[in-house]
């Protein structure tokens, strides 16, 4: 892969993030082309050895992703989810394995409830349009900072 146009020459492969999840083992691959997550097969039972191309769907606290089907020899079957691809956004390997960490940590993170006013949203970075509004609060300025 050295010699193709997709690696970044400031990175190196690491997996700075693995733990056991529901019995397999999950994980964050950092390689000089991609950040990806990986799921290892543990004693859970869940994970299934699918071809190359295959996909799996799993479950998480912050939602549900797709998995492709992978095997290496010397490994043997393995799945990942592409973070980014390719990764020239990292000047070192430090920051790579820290947007890593991040990932894997909020993968594994409950979202967070959705804002309960409309400044709330706002504040939030969200769409103050997308809150519900009542009549009374539209006539008054509703998200438009009128007033009360």
């Amino acid at each position: 892969m050295a010699a193709l146009p997709v690696v970044n020459p400031a990175l190196s492969v690491a997996v700075p993030a693995m733990q056991d999840w529901l019995g397999e083992w999950l994980g964050v691959l950092v390689t000089p082309w991609a950040v990806n997550l990986i799921i290892l097969p543990g004693r859970g039972g869940r994970f299934c050895p699918i071809e190359v191309g295959g996909a799996q769907w799993w479950d998480f606290p912050s939602g549900r992703y797709e998995f492709l089907g992978h095997h290496e020899d010397g490994l043997g079957h393995y799945q990942s989810c592409s973070l980014l691809s390719p990764v020239f956004e990292f000047a070192t390997q430090a920051q790579a394995e820290a947007f890593a960490r991040a990932a894997f940590d909020a993968l594994l993170a409950a979202p967070l409830p959705p804002p309960a006013s409309v400044e709330g949203a706002r504040l939030a970075g969200g769409s103050a349009l997308a809150q519900p509004l009542s009549r009374r609060d539209f006539l008054l300025g509703g998200p438009f900072g009128g007033g009360r």
